[in-house]
């Protein structure tokens, strides 16, 4: 039974004093966004081990990072100080796995001192095994077995199980490699990242002393976030509780998004069905968000199909409605974010208390354009940005080419990308050639044949490198669109083809991207009239060049805080004071993948709910009426998840009310003072830092700005009504 008695449990509210002081037997905590389950974890395990005589080395406290676990120790430490703190075991689930498994793992016949293999060393290893065996990489990519391994191990599938399941193509091939793979680990005495788990499983399965030990030493397990478990962390928590049944889980099945890592809400929604005498217990006061916010969200969530829900309520009042924009377009919707986030500033907003939240990395693409333009702070996280992006630089690489041969960082970069068996030695060699004749890379690569140290294999490949590339300047030269090169230079390398191989939830990202790269193309080409042929791959590399020189806003905008961007999967965890949520057309988000697949689309819902519930003060929900991404353009109905925002809470907005935000934003591309009109892409000249271009115009009156470019001393933030600028062209 609770018991209420303890300092420990003073200034919690009423269920987390239940949570806190029920401390025997199965619990399970149903913990709704923002209602202080961290709180509720430390305070339990400090009044376990103060007020119920429970010793530290007796608790196992599982969090999913590890920053999560030091922060709970740390907490934990000032209640009951460090020197009791200390002892107890607050870990991942993987960190904790390895810590058994130093001990015990030789009773599986492996030897002492094993190795962990990192995603990369597997995926080298799979590779090299995969081309022993005769599997074909550009129908079933080292990748996509590696995701298939994964997925199995996940579930406490091995590959006899897996083989004899195996019902075709490619099934057939990725179980003969599981097989090889897991052989080859074996005899290199390695664990993968996944094996932790489940040889930590196979121990307690199969040892009955090694099950018993760690039942006894742990006599209060606790889990946090188990909404996120897969099926082999529940066996593994199973294991461990079983002797005992002192078995406490937080979570929210509400929150449950990670589905496509092998993530399962199935845990923690059958946990009452598994613990049939489980005390539930339900925190729903939320210390994050105003009432408006809580209502939209728990409107969203409650279409949901999960039945046991935690009904948001708060007492921080109600708060501002919640803004539903309705764009033209993205570049609409993203004029009218950084046009509100100037406003918000105005109003004493900082930008870092901002946050932008978008279903797939690609949408950034837009909103970092029109930031960069009107010369707002911003940053990415959780992903390198747009322009940045590998399969991007690559691409890219090639148009750089076709525009410049005597781009030798370029040809680097795509010599032997994608694959084409272009090593490190025979780039070295050309190299080499190239500095002895005094000539650029790519002629060192024409001449290939005459290359000392080069086999006639690599020679052969150096050459075709060379034909694709002339093939490709060929119809760049018969008037070709730079959207349609861009299809070309994916076509013909490959790049798409490997990527659509890989089969992973990564690749189709990656997919998506260069789509979106294509888009970029044709907006250019319509900005600009840059023309068909080299003329208009100029104008589109220029383009380019600009947006992606321009992703470092330092000085004074560093200390000024920036504006954060971010895909909702990454946002998981984090609070801001206003939250932009992108996209949301159907389609886009809920993602065009799960609009068929019920139980997709039921965790796509889940994500809407946990993006809604970042926000603490203002949500701000954005759709657009078309949108060009991933290389075409759509017209997509508002997102189904819009329909469920209570009507009563929402503040209704649209471009049709005093012209777009796209075209107010274009608007400040020019600004006047002192007579002189500036605008975008004017040459001009600065007493002390001389010569420079202006990439980014913004404010008005005294308060304009001007963001230039200058030859010698690089991006300065000038304000035009004290800055000694004289245009030039």
């Amino acid at each position: 039974m609770p018991d209420h008695d303890s300092p420990l449990l003073e200034g919690l509210n009423p269920a987390q004093r239940d949570a806190v002081s029920t401390v025997d037997g199965p619990v399970l905590v149903v913990a709704g966004a923002g209602s202080g389950k961290t709180r509720v974890l430390t305070h339990r395990t400090a009044h376990l081990i103060r007020d119920h005589g429970v010793s530290p080395f007796e608790i196992l406290a599982i969090t999913f990072t590890n920053k999560s676990a030091g922060e709970m120790a740390q907490r934990v430490s000032g209640l009951v100080g460090s020197a009791m703190g200390d002892r107890m075991w607050v870990t991942t689930f993987h960190k904790a796995c390895v810590r058994i498994l130093r001990r015990e793992l030789t009773r599986l016949g492996y030897r002492s001192g094993f190795t962990i293999y990192d995603a990369q060393d597997s995926n080298r290893l799979i590779a090299q095994l995969a081309k022993q065996l005769g599997v074909d990489d550009k129908r079933l990519a080292p990748r996509a077995i590696q995701s298939a391994i994964s997925n199995a191990k996940d579930e406490l599938i091995d590959f006899e199980t897996y083989k004899q399941r195996a019902g075709g193509w490619p099934e057939i091939q990725i179980a003969e490699v599981y097989e090889a793979y897991q052989d080859r680990l074996f005899k290199a005495n390695a664990l993968d990242f996944d094996d932790l788990i489940v040889k930590t499983v196979e121990l307690l399965q199969l040892f009955d002393p090694v099950l018993e030990h760690y039942q006894r030493r742990f006599s209060h397990l606790m889990v946090d976030e188990y909404q996120d478990t897969n099926r082999a962390q529940y066996h593994l928590v199973d294991l461990l509780s079983g002797g005992h049944g002192n078995l406490m889980v937080v979570g929210d099945p509400q929150q449950g998004i990670y589905g496509f890592r092998g993530a399962t809400i199935k845990n923690i929604v059958d946990f009452e069905t598994d613990h049939p005498d489980a005390e539930v217990i339900v925190l729903d006061r939320n210390y994050r968000s105003t009432q408006t916010i809580l209502d939209a969200a728990n409107g969203v969530i409650a279409r949901g199909a999960v039945k046991r829900r935690a009904e948001l309520w708060t007492d921080r009042g109600q708060g501002a409605a919640v803004v539903r924009y309705h764009a033209d377009d993205e570049h609409d919707e993203a004029a009218f974010i950084a046009e509100e986030a100037e406003k918000l500033r105005s109003d004493g907003v900082d930008f870092d208390d901002i946050a932008i939240f978008y279903r797939t990395n690609a949408q950034s693409r837009v909103l970092e354009d029109v930031f960069i333009r009107v010369g707002l702070p911003y940053r990415v996280i959780g992903g390198v940005r747009f322009y940045e992006r590998k399969e991007i630089k690559d691409v890219l690489a090639y148009a750089r080419v076709l525009a410049n041969p005597d781009d030798d960082v370029s040809v680097r970069r795509i010599i032997n990308m994608p694959r084409r068996g272009i090593g490190d030695r025979t780039i070295e060699a050309l190299d080499w050639h190239a500095r002895r004749e005094g000539v650029t890379f790519l002629a060192a690569c024409r001449d290939a044949e005459h290359v000392q140290g080069l086999a006639a294999r690599a020679v052969s490949a150096v050459t075709s490198f060379v034909d694709l590339l002339d093939l490709l300047r060929t119809e760049l030269q018969q008037e070709l669109s730079t959207p349609d090169l861009i299809e070309r230079i994916w076509d013909h390398t490959g790049y798409m083809q490997e990527l659509h191989a890989d089969r992973t939830i990564e690749a189709l990202g990656r997919e998506e991207n260069l789509r979106e790269l294509k888009s970029v193309a044709q907006e250019v080409q319509e900005r600009t009239g840059g023309g068909l042929g080299e003329a208009g791959l100029g104008a589109f590399l220029e383009s380019v060049t600009l947006v992606s020189d321009q992703d470092q806003l330092e000085d004074a905008e560093a200390e000024e805080g920036r504006v954060t961007m971010m895909t909702l999967h990454t946002a998981k965890g984090l609070e801001y004071p206003v939250v932009f949520l992108v996209g949301l057309e159907d389609g886009v988000f809920p993602h065009v993948r799960s609009l068929s697949e019920p139980l997709q689309l039921d965790e796509e819902r889940r994500l809407a709910y946990v993006g809604m519930t970042r926000a603490q003060d203002r949500l701000y929900l954005t759709h657009a009426d078309h949108r060009t991404l991933w290389g075409g353009t759509s017209f997509n109905p508002p997102s189904r998840f819009l329909e469920d925002v209570p009507e009563e809470l929402v503040d209704l907005r649209g471009a049709s009310r005093g012209g777009s935000a796209a075209k107010r934003v274009r608007d400040i591309e020019m600004l006047e003072m002192g007579g002189t009109e500036f605008h975008v892409g004017d040459g001009v000249m600065h007493t002390k830092f001389g010569e420079g271009r202006i990439a980014a115009l913004s404010g008005e009156g005294e308060k304009a700005e001007a963001t230039v470019d200058f030859l010698d001393h690089g991006r300065k933030h000038l304000m035009l009504a004290y800055a000694p600028l004289v245009k030039v062209d």
